[in-house]
């Protein structure tokens, strides 16, 4: 009898064991602030870099000039604040080359003159970040905002795409916006004359007619994607060349109802640019390219996250999937996509306020692994907090993810306090 029982005690604890994993929550881990951090929104928009070729070294970034890197896959971190001879203004944008190289890319600030510096790019060969190489893009008489980069795995190349602004925040209608590419061929040292791929101009007002939103994006063979936002829709061009030409106008791929200037209450702004990426993987979705962002098109009180894809390199675009299955009629929002180049699988992060009446709220994960027909969701955050309207909240959100190992990163603001967090995840842990 003494042994039936023990046989059931085991069979119980076997079944506790397996419905706590199927259930349990991901862990999360809080980065600490640098010590010399000044700026009063510290933690904001932060950018995240798993190194692929060893899967223990993350590197983060958020603004103002806060770094962050982990030898133990993000279970612990060190932080520091950096600094550049044309300053550092915030958006920053992380990213390893094919050599080992750390990168930490930002926007300028000379002399309190921001924006006017063009884009800079530290690099450096120690994973602390010991940024003691540095390199821009030309300082035109323009104004330089919302870069990202992109290394292509063939030839190390550097690939930046941003929003050159005639004057930053201008009213006059004789000011224009247009989306730049410039690119590095010697490790962010040096960069190419800024090129003007959208044709058609937006404004200066840093609102919905605004161009902004270009995320570079790296094909099989080294194609280049970028899209962005601009006119309540979605645009797109591309270069088959290493960058040397693009198609002479942007084609139109999707909507935006509302613009991609989101009012979400309890947040200070938001936006729904889009985020592109493109599978170099294997798997029978290689070189499709994947378009996200948000919007309101299900109403302004029911913000949600949504995606096309293109398999042609670009030619033709499904219609908008939405990505969040909720049936809340409430706040997705802050999104951001990857794609583990490894397997295929596709990565969405985003704010979510499905679980709560109020502005509550928690973050989710979204993962395809049929090339966006299905995807699965998932909370990720531990526990929701609660934003301040009065506090910037920062842009964006990011996330890495390298041979199943998943890095989301994203702020929390909870009675006036900012921090920044990622999650410790593995595909393993994901349910199908």
């Amino acid at each position: 009898m003494k042994f039936i029982c023990t046989i059931h005690q085991l069979v119980l604890f076997i079944f506790i064991a397996i419905f706590s994993t199927t259930f349990a929550q991901f862990e999360n881990v809080k980065l600490p602030l640098p010590k010399k951090a000044i700026y009063p929104y510290s933690q904001v928009e932060p950018s995240i870099y798993i190194n692929p070729k060893n899967t223990n070294e993350v590197i983060a970034g958020s603004v103002m000039n806060d770094y962050y890197y982990s030898k133990d896959g993000g279970k612990t971190w060190r932080s520091r604040s950096i600094h550049s001879k044309w300053g550092v203004n915030g958006d920053p944008c992380l990213l390893i080359d094919t050599l080992g190289r750390y990168y930490y890319f930002h926007l300028s600030n000379i002399k309190g003159q921001a924006l006017i510096g063009g884009i800079v790019c530290q690099r450096s060969k120690k994973l602390k970040g010991k940024f003691n190489k540095v390199g821009r893009t030309a300082a035109n008489g323009k104004f330089h905002d919302k870069e990202w980069a992109v290394v292509n795995p063939k030839n190390n190349h550097l690939y930046m795409t941003w929003t050159q602004f005639d004057a930053y925040d201008s009213k006059n209608p004789q000011d224009y916006s247009f989306i730049v590419f410039s690119k590095s061929e010697d490790g962010g040292m040096t960069w190419t004359e800024p090129k003007e791929i959208s044709y058609f101009p937006g404004d200066c007002a840093d609102n919905d007619q605004t161009a902004e939103g270009a995320v570079p994006a790296i094909g099989p063979n080294g194609e280049l994607y970028v899209s962005w936002s601009r006119n309540d829709s979605l645009w797109f061009n591309c270069s088959f060349d290493d960058g040397q030409s693009w198609m002479p106008t942007e084609k139109f791929i999707a909507n935006q109802p509302e613009g991609w200037v989101i009012d979400i209450p309890g947040i200070y702004r938001s936006n729904g640019l889009p985020i592109t990426v493109c599978d170099r993987s294997s798997s029978k979705n290689r070189g499709t390219i994947y378009v996200n962002w948000a919007d309101q098109r299900n109403g302004t009180h029911n913000t949600d996250i949504w995606f096309t894809k293109s398999k042609d390199q670009g030619k033709t675009w499904t219609k908008a999937k939405r990505i969040n299955q909720d049936t809340s009629e409430k706040h997705q929002f802050l999104t951001w996509m990857t794609i583990d180049q490894t397997n295929g699988f596709v990565y969405v992060v985003y704010y979510d306020r499905r679980n709560h009446n109020q502005n509550q709220t928690d973050v989710y994960l979204a993962v395809s692994k049929d090339g966006g027909e299905s995807f699965n969701e998932y909370k990720i955050s531990e526990s929701p907090f609660t934003p301040n309207p009065k506090i910037f909240f920062g842009d964006y959100s990011n996330i890495s993810v390298h041979n199943g190992v998943i890095r989301p990163i994203w702020t929390r603001l909870h009675k006036g306090r900012i921090s920044l967090h990622t999650a410790l995840i593995h595909q393993n842990q994901l349910s199908d």
